[in-house]
């Protein structure tokens, strides 16, 4: 499931925005996923300046609080917060977690590829971890990191069968959402999951679109584009090995070629 959804710049209020969509979730769904800072808001016009107060680490507030209702709930739960880095004082990170349908928080991703405001507040990530949920093996991208198809191969080839992408995209950039996610989706031919941010904070409007890609680049399931609502999808893994026998993509990879040119770089 994808929770398509408008928060405002107030935690305590986000927090249990993010409680009801989860409390409404149905019964046997296995995954939910967040859009990009779904804890604060994302526009850095207005937050830029409070970051480091809205900041948590993690484990924290945030995925304590929402690995209690996953264990509740029987569901994993990926979101994205402004992380604070526990052993450097003042560097700040945009974050993605993992939490599993027992509660436990499997694992992080630190967003890779910053969007250029972005700098100015956060550090890059340097992992691209991969995280075994037992029913499937989850990779994450963050917005901008869609942009860039090598990200993805390595998700790939690391043995992602689902990407989720939480994203904070404005309306003007829908052809991109939608481009981008299905080409890298058919790429490599897996499943994408890419959850947008809808309505507007301060002057900015999110184009909404969250929407769900099959192996082949078809889009399976897609929400408004300014309506918060919950986007649900089942997927046949299946379908994985059944695209790769038919195109062996992966198998056909020269990387010692690559190599080479990736020297140039």
């Amino acid at each position: 499931a994808t929770t398509h959804s408008n928060n405002n710049n107030y935690c305590n209020n986000n927090h249990n925005h993010a409680l009801d969509f989860l409390d409404k979730v149905k019964m046997k769904t296995d995954i939910a996923c967040f859009p990009e800072f779904f804890t604060t808001g994302y526009n850095l016009n207005i937050i830029g300046d409070k970051l480091y107060d809205l900041a948590e680490t993690i484990p924290g507030k945030t995925t304590k609080m929402l690995g209690k209702k996953a264990k509740e709930k029987r569901l994993a739960i990926v979101g994205t917060i402004v992380e604070k880095d526990i052993l450097r004082e003042g560097i700040l990170y945009n974050t993605a977690f993992v939490i599993d349908k027992d509660g436990r928080l499997v694992g992080k991703y630190r967003k890779f590829y910053l969007y250029p405001p972005e700098h100015c507040y956060f550090r890059p990530g340097s992992e691209l971890p991969i995280f075994d949920l037992g029913i499937t093996k989850v990779g994450i991208a963050i917005c901008y990191d869609h942009a860039f198809p090598e990200l993805f191969r390595v998700l790939a080839l690391k043995g992602a069968e689902i990407v989720f992408i939480p994203s904070a995209v404005p309306q003007g950039y829908e052809y991109l959402l939608n481009l981008r996610t299905r080409a890298r989706a058919q790429d490599n031919q897996f499943f994408v999951a890419a959850i947008n941010r809808v309505g507007q904070e301060g002057q900015v409007k999110y184009c909404g679109l969250s929407k769900i890609i099959n192996p082949r680049g078809e889009v399976i399931a897609e929400a408004s584009l300014d309506k918060e609502e919950i986007v649900y999808c089942e997927v046949d893994i299946n379908q994985i090995l059944q695209e790769r026998k038919q195109e062996p993509i992966l198998r056909s990879l020269r990387s010692e070629i690559y190599k080479r040119w990736f020297n140039l770089l």
